[in-house]
C-alpha cells in the first residue's frame, strides 16, 4: 500500500497571515452558552439569543456571558477551511472520491463508514494523490 500524502497545502502568505489571524480570533472567542443554561437540566447549553425585558445576558451586564455577534467571526479567505489550507470533503462511498480535486481539496471519510470500506477508500484516495484528514491508524 501507498504512503498516506502527509503534505500540507502550497499556502502564499496573505493566507499563512489570515490563517494566523484566524487562530487568534478563534483562541478569544469565548463559549457562547444559553442564558440559565448551568442552572436547569432541561436547558442545553446550546446557543439561544436572550430575549427577556429584563435579562442581564441582553442587557450586556459583566460576568453574565458574551453574546454571539458580528465580529468573532473567521476572515472569509479561510472560513471553513482545514488548518492544512485544504478544503474539506465528507466522503461516504467509494464513488465520492472520484469528485475530488486533489489540489485543494481533502477528505474525511464519514463515521458511519466501516473498517473494510474506509480501507478501500484510503486506498483509491492514496493512489490519487489525496490527502486524508482522518486515516486509519496502525498499531
Amino acid at each position: 500500500m501507498k504512503e498516506a500524502v502527509t503534505t500540507k497545502l502550497a499556502l502564499d502568505d496573505e493566507s499563512k497571515r489570515l490563517f494566523k489571524v484566524r487562530k487568534v480570533q478563534k483562541a478569544k472567542k469565548p463559549a457562547f452558552k444559553r442564558t440559565d443554561s448551568h442552572k436547569y437540566k432541561r436547558l442545553d447549553s446550546n446557543w439561544r439569543r436572550p430575549r427577556g425585558l429584563q435579562g442581564k445576558q441582553r442587557r450586556h451586564i459583566a460576568a453574565k456571558g458574551a453574546l454571539a455577534q458580528a465580529g468573532y467571526g473567521s476572515p472569509v479567505a479561510v472560513k471553513g477551511l482545514h488548518p492544512s489550507g485544504y478544503a474539506e470533503v465528507l466522503v461516504n462511498t467509494i464513488k465520492d472520491v472520484d469528485d475530488v480535486d486533489a489540489s485543494f481539496e481533502a477528505i474525511r471519510v464519514g463515521r458511519t463508514v466501516g473498517a473494510r470500506k474506509k480501507a478501500i477508500i484510503e486506498a483509491k484516495a492514496t493512489e490519487m494523490g489525496i490527502k486524508i484528514l482522518n486515516p486509519t491508524r496502525s498499531e
